[in-house]
């Protein structure tokens, strides 16, 4: 069971980024997934979640209208659009899942399979 994190990359602001976080050993449509990020010198936080009913919480206020969470699962995967990047959006951005069918949850000890991180850089 694994995830494996993809896409990030530096981007000049008001850009965007397509980040995809694949699955292998398992289904991922059966579970949910969420995506945090860790800035440099903060805590990680909960950016998004998508449930296993396909139902989507997002956790980051700053990212409201920017950030879009939906599934791929042709390529099991869970996507991560992120549009206008400003620098404060810099930051490692994981995926993580939680069990079989359970609700999503914004703190990260509530997942239990977490992908490696991918860096997400936004300068001019």
């Amino acid at each position: 069971v694994q995830l494996q994190a993809s896409g990030g990359g530096l981007v000049q602001p008001g850009g965007s980024l397509r980040l995809s976080c694949a699955g292998s050993g398992f289904v991922m449509d059966y579970y949910t997934i969420a995506w945090f990020r860790q800035a440099p010198g903060r805590a990680r936080e909960g950016v998004s979640c998508i449930n296993s009913g396909d139902r989507i919480f997002n956790y980051a206020p700053s990212g409201k209208g920017r950030f879009t969470i939906s599934r791929d699962n042709a390529k099991n995967a869970v996507i991560l659009q992120i549009d206008n990047l400003n620098p404060e959006d810099t930051a490692v951005y994981y995926c993580a899942r939680r069990p079989n069918r359970s609700p999503c949850k914004a703190r990260e000890s509530e997942y239990s399979v977490w992908g490696q991180g991918t860096q997400v850089t936004v300068s001019s």
